[in-house]
């Protein structure tokens, strides 16, 4: 699928989430979060929150139809960029848990996709005008990772406790993953914004490496990480087509906004 706007970008998601839901495919969980975020997006757009409304309308654009591209290519003939088929390949593992398909599904959006998208929206010196606009998204951004962490961990008891133990001291798990992220990614996207199409197409293969090392660390973290996983995995929801339409409400839970 091919969206034109961000309107199909959301229609798109949301039709990926209600068939992931209808199949019990854990697919529907990324794209869960991803939706919400966009409609966050989309919201601030109508609202005048950005400096150029329909800039950031094509730029989401393009970042949605680099999701859409790797889910087509997966569903097509398992193909596509290398850290989509780590993130893709672990979705019938049962052992994955669900903090660590959202982190798959952010890691390689954000490390891979993100930058791309931004470079071409906004290509040589236009791209530092769009510094503000991106930056604001990492409020929204912000705002439904927590509110989704906030859904993961009524569906993880044992990630609950965790969280509790830490008190928030330290960034949550998810929210901490996309700031890391995108602080990176805009970097990525100053440079390539700078360079031709083979120094960027030289660049955005090793983005991929990167993201797919970081996905195979995702998938199997070692240390006292491991036996938490378990731990986790022992206690968590395992009704996937439950669990997605928990996670693609999470907005809609009062303590979200």
């Amino acid at each position: 699928m091919t969206a034109e706007n961000i309107d199909e970008v959301v229609d798109g998601l949301a039709g990926i989430v209600r068939e992931a839901r209808r199949a019990g495919d854990r697919i529907g969980y990324f794209a869960a979060l991803y939706r919400q975020v966009t409609v966050e997006v989309r919201t601030g757009i109508h609202a005048g929150l950005f400096e150029d409304g329909a800039r950031m309308d094509r730029f989401d654009t393009l970042f949605g139809n680099r999701y859409f591209d790797a889910y087509d290519a997966w569903r097509r003939d398992r193909s596509g960029p290398r850290c989509w088929r780590q993130t893709f390949g672990l979705l019938a593992d049962a052992d994955t848990v669900i903090v660590q398909h959202l982190l798959l599904g952010v890691n390689a959006h954000i490390n891979l996709d993100l930058a791309l998208a931004a470079a071409r929206t906004a290509p040589g010196e236009d791209i530092h005008a769009l510094r503000h606009d991106f930056l604001l998204i990492n409020d929204i951004l912000g705002r439904v990772v927590l509110a989704v962490q906030d859904s993961v961990g009524d569906l993880s008891p044992f990630l609950s406790l965790l969280d509790q133990v830490g008190a928030r001291t330290d960034e949550r798990i998810l929210d901490f993953s996309v700031r890391q992220s995108r602080e990176e990614a805009w970097h990525n996207a100053v440079v390539l914004a700078g360079l031709n199409e083979a120094e960027q197409a030289a660049t955005i293969e090793r983005l991929d490496v990167r993201a797919a090392v970081l996905a195979r660390l995702i998938a199997r973290p070692g240390g006292v990480v491991r036996p938490a996983l378990e731990l986790i995995r022992r206690t968590e929801n395992d009704d996937v087509p439950a669990v997605i339409r928990h996670l693609d409400h999470a907005m809609q839970r009062p303590s979200a906004r």
